[in-house]
């Protein structure tokens, strides 16, 4: 298992198959000017199907999910969706993407053994979608997230940030619309990832705020925690049910007590919280010839090392040294 010093065991893996992204998003990176890594630097599709058999066959973990950048960029991604869907014990596969390019490959994921997908969008309006990515692909996101509902890859989650200025209104629009198309949606608040290090604490859209804006419009009724278990999201029923909603409060309620995530970036660096300023190479290891054993005790011993929280809420925080892109969500 992968146990911490506080007791924590970690049993989901966040696995970043690429850094790069066709969007530019605000809150992530900059419109130009980042480095992307070479292709040697990346793990490879056996590397990461090695990595991944590892991390389920000896290490406890029983969910994979992929993420970049943007997966579906990653050409190997469905062999390695198959690949990682015919492990025994079988983990639970999903894959978070901006949903650019679903469309296309959704029937092709679901047949290869994915799970289900979380999406992200953050508008309902092209134009403000366009000036948060700085992309016109609004429509894109929407054909793949039908998509992605026809194909079973459900239920299909929608992760959305607000940011001021821009669609801080918008929640109780999105929250009627995932209702009414059978999505369920998330908030999560802006997080100290972007490469630009522009984030601010004040001013910020907290959970507070976004829940009242929803209570004007509907009557939400909390799960409470032993519904919540691990996951991040705070959730509540939407008007009596079964719709739900989400929050997921990163820098205001943190959840790291009961965290239970590894993350392999996508040059195979581990680390231990997504806020980590240490990783312990494991790529290094395997194109030395390592053999499982020492893998895995280099992973153990990466997560035992890990801090009890990430501090987002001291103003002291230190923002991490490698964007959202590089590390994965």
């Amino acid at each position: 298992m992968l146990r911490d010093t506080y007791g924590r065991v970690a049993s989901d893996l966040r696995v970043s198959l690429t850094d790069r992204c066709n969007l530019r998003c605000t809150y992530c990176m900059p419109e130009e000017g980042l480095s992307w890594l070479g292709k040697p630097e990346l793990l490879t599709d056996d590397e990461i199907v090695r990595l991944v058999r590892l991390a389920v066959t000896e290490l406890g973990v029983t969910e994979v999910r992929f993420t970049g950048g943007e997966p579906l960029l990653r050409p190997g991604l469905v062999g390695i969706v198959e690949r990682c869907a015919a492990l025994a014990p079988r983990p639970r596969l999903s894959l978070t993407t901006n949903g650019i390019g679903l469309e296309r490959t959704a029937p092709a994921l679901k047949a290869a053994g994915l799970d289900r997908v979380n999406v992200s969008l953050d508008t309902l309006r092209p134009d403000v979608f366009q000036r948060l990515t700085r992309r016109k692909r609004h429509a894109d996101v929407l054909r793949g997230l039908a998509a992605a509902r026809a194909a079973g890859l459900e239920p299909v989650k929608v992760n959305s940030v607000l940011m001021p200025g821009l669609n801080e209104d918008e929640a109780p629009d999105l929250l009627a619309w995932a209702v009414a198309e059978g999505y369920e949606l998330r908030f999560i608040e802006q997080m100290p990832l972007d490469a630009q290090h522009g984030w601010q604490r004040d001013g910020m859209i907290t959970a507070g705020d976004i829940l009242a804006s929803l209570r004007t419009r509907f009557e939400l009724t909390p799960e409470g925690d032993a519904a919540r278990g691990s996951a991040p999201a705070e959730r509540w029923t939407v008007d009596g049910g079964p719709a739900r909603v989400g929050v997921i409060a990163s820098v205001t309620r943190p959840f790291c007590r009961a965290c239970d995530r590894t993350r392999l970036t996508a040059d195979g660096q581990v680390r231990n919280c997504l806020f980590a300023r240490e990783e312990t190479d494991l790529r290094g290891a395997l194109r030395a010839g390592a053999p499982d054993a020492e893998i895995a005790l280099l992973w153990r011993e990466a997560m035992w090392g890990k801090k009890a929280g990430a501090g987002l809420d001291d103003p002291a925080f230190v923002q991490p040294d490698r964007p959202m892109s590089a590390i994965g969500g």
